[in-house]
């Protein structure tokens, strides 16, 4: 693989961190305004940069991967599991305003829990995106490692 395939998979990685962090501040800023966003990410910023980072590094090794090899779905399963975790986690900071929104007592008593862990639930989060660097990381590592084997001098 060439510098030309990891800089297109870290420009991808790059793309999906910007994503995430923009339906992190576009969802509470519907919610609870911008000035709110603002102050939540003050407080909860090194959380939410970490995940959405761990996101990009991710869908990063996933492009690189399925440049490398051919027929990686099955790894995509796992970017989409840890990155619904990691938004899950980064919405849980800002949940207890919904509240506002939702007056059904089974819902608020759920907004009620998610904001009393909300930082424990940040961790799981951190937790999700760990496991699946970790994964992909060693199928990457398998596939170079085939790929190079595989491969005739030139």
């Amino acid at each position: 693989m060439t510098n030309d395939h990891v800089f297109r998979a870290a420009q991808i990685g790059l793309v999906a961190l910007a994503g995430l962090l923009g339906v992190y501040f576009g969802l509470l800023t519907l919610v609870s305004g911008w000035a709110f966003t603002l102050e939540q990410f003050a407080l909860f910023w090194p959380y939410i940069v970490a995940l959405a980072a761990g996101f990009g590094v991710q869908v990063a090794l996933f492009a690189y991967l399925r440049r490398l090899v051919s027929g990686a779905q099955a790894h995509g399963k796992v970017v989409a599991v840890s990155g619904t975790a990691s938004t899950a986690a980064m919405i849980s900071c800002c949940t207890h305003y919904l509240a506002n929104l939702l007056p059904i007592v089974g819902a608020a008593g759920l907004v009620t829990l998610a904001t009393q862990y909300q930082v424990e639930l940040f961790w799981v989060g951190l937790a999700f995106n760990a496991a699946g660097i970790a994964y992909i990381g060693t199928k990457v590592a398998a596939a170079v490692k085939e790929h190079a084997r595989c491969a005739v001098p030139a």
